[in-house]
């Protein structure tokens, strides 16, 4: 049995994996599947419905089940069942098979258990069987399609979610395969629960999510890593001393105070050290180049970067790789008033690089600037950022898939691994060395904005200048970072997540 301590999220479901025999599992519904193009079923299916005199068969063609990714059939039990409903899932076809099918298959599960009013549910392990999937691997994903499926942000509801699911149960006849099963419940536990925390961090109104509750945030962590994280915080005093004249600049026109943090993980006999860098922009204005009102509806998201990287931290102590982490973020608002940077002001970034901030709605990457300039004096191996950055990389690439940009190929690639593990849709992005041309500034040695074309990949070439020649990645999550719609089955309206789990993927293999 796991629970999660999320920031806001309550406790509701019991998630076990165990041995048994699902003909004699008392449940409200049983959870079974099937693959696209069936003429009979395979593995567990079979077995029941063969217990049942071939009765699931024959409701799924009357009811024109074909098997496919997200369509579902309940059937009513009957005789030697001692489940009340049985719920054949569609796993697609056999050939796209994998462990996203999984995480997919059951959050469609567990919406439709929720729909039917079941309390106690019990599944077969997807894809240990005719799917060949490895039973941790499947372990994990149907704890994380039926976990990250059931969220729901309700703190500010009068009528709280209250869900009818409160045991899910996964049932193997073989003991080897709970065993294996079991561990990657684990895996999965740790990665849902650093990804509703980011949820909740950005699902959470500006108003009480402002720079200081996520240093209140960051100090809880370290807190409860028991001395495993490390956390320095600096005011804007430490951050005028340090010389983070970009940072600052961008933060001047609100009345919240800036803060800037940095976490750090650094376990003994570590060699490899990774920088995590989240854009923490907890409301964005725009500044003096004021959005749209419609534009600004849903920007307590500008934060989701930052979000991320205490959703990694959240459980990092826990996950406990073999690999320094440093967690970095420049808490600020982008806010209007008489003290705000203006179009045309000249800041000077860390590393001593002078910025025209031409648009004062550019302001994530001048922010960042600092934020990158003090992780390189860090010295990682590598950094990532996160950062809910341009619209023009969600012109590129739609609302579901990260923009990467990244000088070296080789964390590139890791990175894309890491991402197709996690379920998490990302892209490969040029830096086109030629179109730095736009960055020039006739007054100052960068400006903030570039031409009309090209937004994504000019705001990573922005970033390249303050990450000295350590290798680096950019991951734009302006589009993924909040769900205007639905995504998929296991990722619903608001905030999503974004990059935690891909993350916590690439540092179990860095």
């Amino acid at each position: 049995m796991i629970s999660n301590n999320s920031h806001l999220s309550k406790i509701f479901m019991d998630f076990i994996i165990r041995k048994g025999n699902l003909t004699r599992e008392k449940a409200d519904v049983l959870i079974l599947n099937a693959f696209e193009g069936f003429k009979k079923f395979g593995g567990a299916t079979d077995d029941i419905d063969k217990a049942l005199g071939g009765y699931l068969l024959s409701v799924a063609k009357e009811d024109q089940f074909k098997g496919k990714l997200g369509e579902s059939v309940v059937v009513r039990a009957h005789g030697p069942i001692s489940a009340r409903r049985v719920l054949i899932v569609g796993l697609g076809k056999k050939e796209d098979f994998d462990e996203e099918t999984v995480r997919e298959a059951s959050a469609v599960s567990l919406n439709v258990c929720e729909q039917l009013g079941a309390k106690v549910v019990v599944s077969v392990l997807h894809g240990a069987g005719n799917g060949k999937l490895s039973p941790k691997i499947s372990g994990k994903a149907i704890f994380e399609g039926a976990r990250l499926a059931a969220y729901k942000f309700d703190a500010y509801k009068k009528k709280k979610n209250k869900p009818t699911v409160k045991s899910f149960t996964v049932v193997s006849t073989d003991g080897r395969d709970v065993t294996q099963a079991q561990a990657g419940l684990l895996v999965g536990q740790l990665g849902v629960e650093g990804t509703i925390f980011a949820r909740d961090l950005v699902n959470t109104p500006s108003a009480q999510m402002h720079p200081s509750e996520l240093v209140k945030l960051a100090l809880q962590i370290g807190k409860e890593s028991k001395g495993k994280i490390k956390v320095k915080v600096m005011d804007k005093s430490a951050c005028d001393k340090a010389k983070m004249g970009a940072f600052l600049g961008i933060a001047q026109g609100s009345d919240h105070p800036p803060f800037f943090v940095h976490m750090s993980y650094r376990p003994t006999g570590a060699k490899k050290h990774l920088a995590l860098v989240g854009k923490a922009v907890t409301f964005d204005s725009g500044g003096i180049s004021i959005k749209p009102a419609e534009a600004m509806y849903t920007m307590k998201l500008d934060m989701a970067g930052g979000a991320a990287v205490l959703g990694v931290f959240k459980i990092l102590a826990r996950l406990k790789p073999n690999v320094i982490v440093d967690g970095i973020f420049a808490a600020c608002e982008n806010m209007p008033s008489g003290k705000a940077i203006r179009p045309g002001d000249v800041v000077k970034a860390m590393n001593g690089t002078t910025i025209e901030v031409l648009h004062t709605d550019a302001e994530g990457r001048v922010t960042l600037a600092d934020a990158l300039s003090y992780a390189v004096k860090q010295k990682p191996d590598a950094i990532i950022d996160l950062a809910t950055l341009t619209g023009a990389c969600m012109v590129a690439l739609g609302e579901e898939i990260t923009g990467l940009m990244s000088n070296n190929p080789k964390l590139e690639n890791k990175l894309l691994t890491a991402a197709a593990t996690a379920g998490e849709k990302m892209w490969s992005l040029p830096l086109e060395k030629n179109y730095k041309r736009e960055l020039k500034s006739e007054v100052a040695d960068l400006r903030n904005i570039a031409g009309r074309y090209g937004g994504a990949l000019t705001a990573g070439l922005f970033l390249q200048e303050f990450v000295a020649n350590i290798p680096w990645a950019h991951l734009d999550i302006a589009g993924p970072s909040f769900a205007e719609r639905p995504i998929n089955a296991y990722t619903g309206k608001g905030g999503t997540g974004a990059g935690v789990r891909t993350l916590l993927e690439l540092l179990r293999s860095f």
